[in-house]
């Protein structure tokens, strides 16, 4: 299901690369073929493409064209790296329930992070609030190069709201002697929320129907979008028991649920797949520094694809600086992934899984004009980005660097 809410094109641009070995990754690549964007949106993908006169060619020749990478679950922005408490806005770890807050009201678009995202191919990120709450609010999928302040960077203002099982939550309420501090607390404040979400949608639409004003909550709000399918709900897990849990709590209230991190998730692969519940999982570059982390391994992850899990990767940046999300994904293809699943992990899994695959993950006419240029393989990992294209404008080259503001307009 795409979530259709709030669309936005980011300063587009049109240009012709040629002559690479294009990875549609949902169609079969195409050597030697012509990628034309024309004012940002892809118009078409061929080797008999006609190049318009006056869009500039770029020529890939010898080189790899895929679409920008997609990162389903960052901190970018908002987890200013080496800031200290001064950039640390992504946990509101006051109240259990931020169904209301956003995580785009706290982004800062020079973060360095958004710099490595561009020499890791990754165009598009959803940013989302941290673990700490049961519930941490909304997230917003951005581009990750373009514009003088984050607004001009959305490309989705509402996809999905922030929640967590497990350790993080109890932990920092527990500290604090305060509801919830075991994870039955956890699970019934999502659960009050959404019964209280349940009883507001109601009183909301009743009065509306009455032709009566209605008296606002931004949080209950939220959690009704939940419930009616226009957010998804993203569940921070990682053990098996807690994604169990969080299966239980989706069935409970009929919301979308994708899992996120799911490390031990291969021990329910089978429950998974059978439920049709997707995971980004990740971050594979960490030591185990909690209990819930204690079965974590990158080869799990080849286990839920096996079983017939839609999966997806990410770096949770910062945790993972976001550059190597792609070499994530080469270890994973080490440890028995499929490396065409790997790609689809990249791109189209994360588009689809997170309502954006009318806009991103993947290089099809009709979906922005995202556009990275490799020297060979991305699963290689002596592969380098060679340049990248976003809505047609070239953000970054190997030989000039990230184009800076001034470029950018």
């Amino acid at each position: 299901m795409t979530n259709t809410s709030q669309p936005r094109r980011t300063r587009t641009a049109s240009v012709a690369v040629t002559g690479g070995y294009v990875v549609p990754v949902d169609g079969e690549p195409i050597e030697g073929a012509t990628v034309l964007v024309l004012d940002g949106v892809i118009a078409a993908v061929g080797t008999d493409v006609s190049v318009p006169d006056g869009v500039p060619v770029v020529d890939a020749s010898g080189s790899w064209v895929l679409p920008g990478l997609v990162e389903a679950h960052a901190h970018l922005g908002v987890h200013e790296e080496g800031e200290g408490w001064a950039g640390a806005d992504v946990n509101e770890m006051t109240d259990p329930d931020g169904a209301g807050l956003r995580a785009l009201d706290a982004i800062n678009v020079e973060e360095e992070g958004f710099r490595d995202a561009l020499l890791g191919g990754v165009t598009a990120a959803v940013v989302k609030p941290g673990s700490g709450n049961p519930i941490g609010g909304q997230s917003v999928a951005i581009k990750t190069w373009g514009g003088r302040t984050v607004d001009e960077q959305v490309f989705r203002e509402r996809v999905s709201v922030k929640s967590a099982l497990g350790e993080n939550p109890k932990r920092v309420y527990g500290d604090r002697k305060t509801m919830p501090s075991t994870r039955l607390g956890v699970a019934k404040v999502i659960r009050d929320a959404f019964v209280k979400a349940q009883n507001y949608a109601a009183k909301r639409d009743h009065a509306l129907a009455e032709g009566k004003p209605v008296e606002r909550d931004l949080g209950l709000e939220t959690l009704a979008a939940v419930l009616s399918g226009e957010l998804i709900w993203d569940q921070h897990t990682h053990r098996h028991d807690d994604i169990a849990t969080a299966v239980r709590l989706a069935e409970e209230f009929g919301y979308r649920l994708v899992v996120n991190h799911g490390t031990d998730g291969a021990r329910i692969a089978d429950v998974l797949a059978e439920k049709d519940v997707p995971v980004v999982f990740g971050p594979m570059f960490t030591s185990r520094s909690k209990v819930e982390l204690r079965d974590r391994d990158i080869a799990n992850l080849a286990r839920l694809a096996a079983a017939g899990v839609r999966v997806a990767i990410t770096t949770d940046h910062p945790v993972v600086p976001i550059n190597f999300l792609v070499h994530q994904a080469s270890l994973a293809v080490k440890e028995g992934l499929d490396r065409d699943v790997a790609l689809r992990a990249l791109t189209v899994n994360p588009a689809q899984m997170m309502g954006l695959d009318d806009r991103v993950g993947a290089l099809r006419p009709g979906l922005d004009g995202d556009v990275v240029i490799w020297s060979g393989d991305p699963l290689d990992v002596f592969s380098r980005v060679q340049r990248v294209f976003i809505t047609g404008a070239e953000v970054y080259s190997a030989e000039h660097g990230v184009h800076e503001r001034a470029e950018r307009f």
